[in-house]
């Protein structure tokens, strides 16, 4: 008999590149008439074929993702305060746009707008929770990770500064930069990812790119093999990081909202930590020196037992 689950895996691993030329061609296009059909005939695929295989891999449709996109988008049109109706019309909702809105961010677009506006106002900017909380509860297949870091230990007072002081004072070629150039990864995005080590509270920081093998890293790189895992992916609360501002508020931002998800989001959730996987932060081009800076982290996740 076969296993629908084997299945599944195989599908992914199999059509994975696909996909992903798929979502990028999603993104490329994220304003215009998509449908199924014109996704489906970019990707070369049959339209039930396609739909099968998206389905599979991502666990919602086609159109569901490309509608999460629109509203995620969206998001950021009203942080930067342009008007809803016109935000609604770029990303095709010409009607239903605030109760799509409102099932997504559990705010209203108005509401959502104001609330975000006081991330820069208000001087409480840390203060972290409410919908901005909400984690999207994602299932991610193993991926590898290289890049370049330090050994640290995460049981000293000094943890955080280390890896601080590691990327601010190294003195040499761009490290980011040089990763690029070197690895050249299939996609643009840093996972910056701690590995504790056997039997101590020692621990490798690693800050790499996501590759398919280790076939290109060098000599003076590390790397991670990390598992497939179910994760809780929280999104930061918007910072503004452009040119004149403090870069310390994002590091703050990060560390408040580490500090809300285990001590305030793990004891009402109906989730645990996944001791046996490993987190990770996610920054992509959403994180570079912009109004609404922002960056994803990624929390492994079992289902709580009932007592």
């Amino acid at each position: 008999m076969k296993s629908p689950y084997g299945e599944r895996l195989g599908e992914c691993l199999n059509y994975s590149k696909d996909i992903e030329r798929c979502i990028e061609y999603i993104e490329q296009n994220i304003k215009e008439n998509l449908t199924a059909e014109n996704i489906a005939a970019a990707s070369g695929y049959s339209l039930y074929h396609f739909c099968r295989v998206f389905s599979l891999c991502k666990e919602m449709t086609v159109m569901e993702y490309v509608r999460s996109r629109r509203l995620s988008l969206a998001s950021i049109e009203l942080f930067n305060g342009r008007r809803i109706i016109d935000i609604a019309q770029d990303y095709g909702f010409e009607t239903q746009f605030a109760k799509a809105f409102r099932k997504a961010f559990g705010y209203s677009p108005s509401q959502y707008a104001a609330r975000m506006d006081g991330f820069l106002q208000n001087e409480s900017i840390f203060e972290i929770g409410g919908y901005l909380m909400n984690p999207v509860i994602v299932k991610k297949p193993a991926f590898k990770v290289a890049g370049y870091g330090i050994q640290t230990n995460v049981a000293e007072g000094n943890y955080t500064k280390e890896v601080a002081s590691f990327w601010s004072q190294y003195e040499g070629e761009n490290l980011e930069s040089k990763m690029y150039k070197i690895l050249n990864p299939p996609k643009h995005g840093e996972v910056g990812l701690c590995i504790p080590a056997l039997d101590s509270s020692n621990a490798t920081y690693l800050l790499g790119v996501i590759v398919e093998d280790f076939k290109q890293v060098t000599g003076d790189m590390l790397t991670a093999s990390v598992p497939e895992a179910e994760y809780a992916v929280f999104t930061t609360p918007p910072v503004d990081t452009s040119e004149g501002k403090d870069q310390r508020d994002f590091v703050q931002v990060i560390k408040s909202t580490w500090k809300y998800i285990f001590e305030d989001w793990f004891p009402g959730s109906n989730y645990i930590y996944d001791e046996g996987k490993l987190d990770f932060e996610f920054y992509d081009e959403r994180c570079h020196s912009r109004v609404d800076t922002v960056m994803e982290i990624y929390v492994p996740v079992k289902e709580r037992m009932e007592q």
